[in-house]
């Protein structure tokens, strides 16, 4: 065997070399891989290189990827069954949590010219609170929130059937990411397009980001695309079908806030990742500031537009 000195310490002759750069090591220097063995600075580099590609666009893998799917499924179930508890649509809490554009007084019959809620209650009537009035945490709160069974139930499903697939490949935070933004997307479609007056609750909006996840990463990786195209089809069909109670401006801001975010993650060279997180933010403070715009065109003594 021929004999050379270790590169860390040149007085130790030594007949092994590193098996991933192959430079002679000492005893000293030896670290045992799974074949062979590699020196300290190779090993610290493996170790970094398998952090960076753990996942195929960044982030840590997720020991069980179904938790935040599971943990996400029980706080709308939780919500769900509070409200079902304390009235349903009469229930304080539902009309605290989905989300309504405007605010506005009214009694069993009409909506009355109202602007504040202390007028209202001198008159005798109900105020709805509403994002322009103040309740701003109803842009992420009304995804939480449901009244009809089949309605949560449809959602829930389609959240445990895809949730844990785009934890596995984008890993939690991001996943969580997503999901949150692309509810936020689907609020801001809700406060320009439906009517301000409208109550709209449910996770749609975050499902059909999901949907739009799926179809970008399988499209990414040249899959088989057909069947989800399909199942986003029949969904989108639904949608329009059923357009006087479901709600068209959730489900297709979701869909579109779940296409960018993912469109940033999956497609950043791995070079450029370091911008994943600053476009995500861009992506969610476009919406908010829709939302913002929205709601001070709306604000009490503001004329409807």
């Amino acid at each position: 065997m021929q004999q050379s000195v270790c590169y860390r310490h040149p007085g130790e002759v030594t007949g092994i070399v590193c098996q991933r750069c192959h430079r002679p090591i000492c005893p000293r220097c030896m670290v045992a891989g799974s074949v062979g063995f590699q020196c300290p600075e190779c090993v610290v580099l493996g170790r970094r290189q398998t952090r960076q590609a753990d996942l195929p666009y960044g982030g840590s893998r997720s020991a069980m990827p179904a938790l935040t799917s599971q943990v996400l499924i029980g706080i709308n179930a939780v919500v769900w069954l509070a409200i079902i508890l304390t009235g349903g649509a009469n229930s304080f809490l539902f009309q605290t949590l989905a989300i309504r554009a405007q605010a506005f007084c009214a009694t069993d019959r009409y909506i009355l010219a109202v602007d504040s809620q202390a007028q209202c209650t001198a008159v005798g009537a109900t105020w709805f609170d509403g994002v322009s009035s103040g309740s701003w945490w109803q842009v992420l709160t009304n995804a939480f929130t449901h009244l009809d069974v089949l309605h949560i139930a449809f959602n829930m499903a389609a959240l445990f059937m895809l949730g844990p697939q785009l934890e596995r490949v984008l890993g939690r935070t991001r996943f969580l990411a997503l999901y949150l933004v692309s509810a936020l997307t689907g609020s801001a479609m809700v406060m320009w397009f439906s009517s301000p007056y409208i109550i709209t609750m449910g996770a749609s909006g975050a499902i059909f980001g999901m949907m739009g996840a799926v179809l970008l990463i399988a499209w990414k990786h040249q899959g088989d695309v057909r069947s989800i195209l399909m199942w986003l089809g029949i969904n989108v069909v639904i949608t329009f079908v059923g357009s006087s109670y479901i709600s068209w401006q959730g489900h297709l801001g979701g869909l579109l806030g779940g296409l960018a975010v993912t469109a940033v993650l999956v497609w950043l060279p791995r070079e450029q990742r370091r911008w994943q997180w600053p476009l995500v933010a861009a992506v969610a403070a476009l919406a908010i500031a829709d939302i913002v715009v929205r709601a001070l065109m709306l604000a009490p003594g503001t004329p409807v537009s």
